[in-house]
Protein backbone atom coordinates (compact mmCIF):
# COMPACT_ATOMS: atom_id res chain seq x y z
CA UNK A 1 0.00 0.00 0.00
CA UNK A 2 2.71 2.39 0.92
CA UNK A 3 4.29 1.98 -2.84
CA UNK A 4 0.94 2.89 -4.10
CA UNK A 5 0.89 5.67 -2.11
CA UNK A 6 4.24 7.62 -2.96
CA UNK A 7 3.17 6.12 -6.88
CA UNK A 8 0.37 8.48 -6.57
CA UNK A 9 2.06 11.29 -5.05
CA UNK A 10 4.83 10.95 -7.88
CA UNK A 11 1.74 11.17 -10.82
CA UNK A 12 0.63 14.17 -8.64
CA UNK A 13 3.29 16.04 -8.32
CA UNK A 14 4.59 15.25 -12.06
CA UNK A 15 0.62 16.73 -13.16
CA UNK A 16 1.19 20.03 -10.98
CA UNK A 17 4.80 20.37 -12.59
CA UNK A 18 3.91 19.43 -16.18
CA UNK A 19 0.76 21.96 -16.15
CA UNK A 20 3.07 24.75 -15.64
CA UNK A 21 6.22 23.70 -17.38
CA UNK A 22 5.35 21.35 -20.30
CA UNK A 23 6.20 17.38 -20.34
CA UNK A 24 10.25 17.74 -22.05
CA UNK A 25 10.93 20.68 -19.51
CA UNK A 26 9.60 18.92 -16.49
CA UNK A 27 12.53 16.44 -15.05
CA UNK A 28 12.10 13.31 -13.31
CA UNK A 29 14.70 14.78 -10.33
CA UNK A 30 12.06 17.65 -9.48
CA UNK A 31 9.76 15.60 -8.78
CA UNK A 32 11.57 12.62 -7.35
CA UNK A 33 12.84 15.51 -4.60
CA UNK A 34 9.69 17.32 -3.99
CA UNK A 35 8.30 13.78 -3.33
CA UNK A 36 11.53 12.66 -1.09
CA UNK A 37 11.99 9.91 -3.19
CA UNK A 38 15.84 9.12 -4.02
CA UNK A 39 17.30 9.10 -7.30
CA UNK A 40 17.26 5.74 -8.58
CA UNK A 41 13.44 4.44 -7.10
CA UNK A 42 11.69 6.09 -10.04
CA UNK A 43 12.15 2.67 -11.90
CA UNK A 44 10.30 1.07 -9.00
CA UNK A 45 7.13 3.05 -9.80
CA UNK A 46 7.12 3.55 -13.82
CA UNK A 47 9.56 1.35 -16.67
CA UNK A 48 10.54 4.98 -18.11
CA UNK A 49 9.17 8.76 -18.03
CA UNK A 50 6.85 8.05 -20.62
CA UNK A 51 4.86 5.62 -18.90
CA UNK A 52 4.92 7.90 -15.99
CA UNK A 53 3.49 10.66 -18.59
CA UNK A 54 0.93 8.11 -19.97
CA UNK A 55 -0.05 7.60 -16.02
CA UNK A 56 -0.72 11.33 -15.72
CA UNK A 57 -2.51 11.61 -18.53
CA UNK A 58 -4.89 8.73 -17.40
CA UNK A 59 -5.13 10.09 -13.77
CA UNK A 60 -6.46 13.42 -14.87
CA UNK A 61 -8.52 12.12 -17.75
CA UNK A 62 -10.27 9.73 -14.83
CA UNK A 63 -10.30 12.81 -12.07
CA UNK A 64 -11.44 15.48 -15.17
CA UNK A 65 -14.31 12.73 -16.23
CA UNK A 66 -15.74 12.82 -12.86
CA UNK A 67 -15.98 16.90 -13.17
CA UNK A 68 -17.65 16.49 -16.19
CA UNK A 69 -19.90 14.29 -14.80
CA UNK A 70 -20.69 16.42 -12.05
CA UNK A 71 -22.15 19.29 -14.81
CA UNK A 72 -22.88 17.10 -17.70
CA UNK A 73 -25.11 14.20 -15.05
CA UNK A 74 -27.12 16.92 -13.81
CA UNK A 75 -30.32 16.32 -14.81
CA UNK A 76 -32.22 18.87 -12.88
CA UNK A 77 -30.33 21.26 -15.24
CA UNK A 78 -31.57 22.10 -19.06
CA UNK A 79 -28.68 20.29 -21.47
CA UNK A 80 -27.78 23.46 -22.32
CA UNK A 81 -27.33 25.00 -18.91
CA UNK A 82 -25.47 22.03 -18.22
CA UNK A 83 -23.00 23.20 -20.80
CA UNK A 84 -22.44 26.61 -19.94
CA UNK A 85 -22.57 25.49 -16.16
CA UNK A 86 -19.11 23.56 -16.56
CA UNK A 87 -17.33 26.43 -18.92
CA UNK A 88 -18.29 29.16 -16.28
CA UNK A 89 -17.39 26.63 -13.96
CA UNK A 90 -14.06 26.10 -16.41
CA UNK A 91 -13.43 29.95 -16.86
CA UNK A 92 -13.36 30.17 -13.06
CA UNK A 93 -10.88 27.91 -12.26
CA UNK A 94 -8.89 29.16 -15.09
CA UNK A 95 -8.87 32.61 -13.83
CA UNK A 96 -8.19 31.40 -10.25
CA UNK A 97 -5.14 29.81 -11.51
CA UNK A 98 -4.29 33.41 -13.40
CA UNK A 99 -4.23 31.28 -16.47
CA UNK A 100 -0.40 29.69 -15.85
CA UNK A 101 -2.18 25.92 -16.56
CA UNK A 102 -4.96 25.73 -19.37
CA UNK A 103 -6.16 22.26 -20.32
CA UNK A 104 -3.43 19.91 -19.03
CA UNK A 105 -4.38 17.58 -22.44
CA UNK A 106 -4.37 20.58 -24.40
CA UNK A 107 -1.02 21.35 -23.48
CA UNK A 108 0.49 18.03 -23.76
CA UNK A 109 -1.39 17.49 -27.42
CA UNK A 110 0.01 20.64 -28.62
CA UNK A 111 3.48 19.71 -27.11
CA UNK A 112 3.94 15.89 -28.04
CA UNK A 113 1.68 15.08 -30.52
CA UNK A 114 4.12 14.92 -33.42
CA UNK A 115 6.68 13.83 -30.92
CA UNK A 116 5.04 10.76 -29.78
CA UNK A 117 2.57 8.47 -31.18
CA UNK A 118 1.50 6.78 -27.89
CA UNK A 119 1.03 9.90 -26.75
CA UNK A 120 -0.91 11.39 -29.43
CA UNK A 121 -3.28 8.03 -29.44
CA UNK A 122 -4.26 8.29 -25.42
CA UNK A 123 -5.17 12.04 -25.79
CA UNK A 124 -7.07 11.70 -29.14
CA UNK A 125 -8.99 8.80 -26.63
CA UNK A 126 -9.98 11.51 -24.17
CA UNK A 127 -10.60 14.19 -26.28
CA UNK A 128 -12.78 11.81 -28.32
CA UNK A 129 -14.79 10.97 -24.98
CA UNK A 130 -15.44 14.56 -24.06
CA UNK A 131 -16.37 15.40 -27.52
CA UNK A 132 -18.96 12.24 -26.92
CA UNK A 133 -19.92 13.54 -23.65
CA UNK A 134 -20.91 17.07 -25.33
CA UNK A 135 -22.51 15.59 -28.84
CA UNK A 136 -24.88 13.49 -26.12
CA UNK A 137 -25.53 16.66 -24.14
CA UNK A 138 -26.58 18.66 -27.50
CA UNK A 139 -28.81 15.08 -28.23
CA UNK A 140 -30.73 15.77 -25.15
CA UNK A 141 -31.28 19.50 -26.01
CA UNK A 142 -32.67 18.69 -29.22
CA UNK A 143 -34.78 16.07 -27.66
CA UNK A 144 -35.91 18.85 -25.19
CA UNK A 145 -36.68 21.23 -28.37
CA UNK A 146 -33.75 23.72 -26.64
CA UNK A 147 -31.71 23.23 -29.79
CA UNK A 148 -32.75 23.17 -33.33
CA UNK A 149 -32.55 19.71 -35.27
CA UNK A 150 -31.39 21.45 -37.71
CA UNK A 151 -27.98 20.87 -36.48
CA UNK A 152 -25.32 17.65 -36.57
CA UNK A 153 -25.27 17.17 -32.82
CA UNK A 154 -21.43 15.15 -33.04
CA UNK A 155 -20.01 18.06 -35.81
CA UNK A 156 -21.90 20.74 -33.21
CA UNK A 157 -19.70 19.18 -30.20
CA UNK A 158 -16.29 19.13 -32.48
CA UNK A 159 -16.65 22.80 -32.86
CA UNK A 160 -17.15 23.74 -29.41
CA UNK A 161 -14.97 21.75 -28.44
CA UNK A 162 -12.18 22.78 -30.64
CA UNK A 163 -13.71 26.22 -30.16
CA UNK A 164 -13.34 25.61 -26.08
CA UNK A 165 -9.67 24.44 -26.56
CA UNK A 166 -8.53 27.40 -28.59
CA UNK A 167 -9.85 29.80 -26.14
CA UNK A 168 -8.14 28.01 -23.58
CA UNK A 169 -5.09 28.21 -24.87
CA UNK A 170 -5.69 32.45 -26.01
CA UNK A 171 -6.58 32.95 -22.36
CA UNK A 172 -3.00 31.38 -21.31
CA UNK A 173 -1.38 33.23 -23.92
CA UNK A 174 -3.30 36.58 -22.96
CA UNK A 175 -2.99 35.74 -19.29
CA UNK A 176 -6.44 37.10 -19.79
CA UNK A 177 -10.35 35.73 -19.73
CA UNK A 178 -11.42 37.69 -22.89
CA UNK A 179 -11.39 35.03 -25.18
CA UNK A 180 -12.85 32.20 -22.74
CA UNK A 181 -15.71 35.16 -21.91
CA UNK A 182 -16.09 35.85 -25.87
CA UNK A 183 -16.26 32.35 -26.57
CA UNK A 184 -19.08 31.46 -24.30
CA UNK A 185 -20.70 34.43 -24.82
CA UNK A 186 -20.59 34.34 -28.23
CA UNK A 187 -21.71 30.59 -28.47
CA UNK A 188 -24.69 31.27 -26.33
CA UNK A 189 -25.84 34.19 -28.13
CA UNK A 190 -25.55 32.60 -31.43
CA UNK A 191 -25.61 28.73 -31.68
CA UNK A 192 -26.38 27.70 -28.18
CA UNK A 193 -29.15 30.33 -28.49
CA UNK A 194 -32.76 28.84 -26.46
CA UNK A 195 -36.15 29.68 -28.06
Amino acid sequence: MKNKDKKLELIEIGTELIAVKGYNATGIDVILKQAGVPKGSFYNYFRSKEDFGLAIIDQFASQYDAKLSSFFDDYNVSPLNRMRNYFEHSLAHLTENQFTKGCLIGNLGQELADQNERFRERLEVIFQSWKTRFSACLVEAQEQGELGSDFDPEALADFILAGWEGSILRSKVMKSSESLKNFIDTLYLTVLRTT
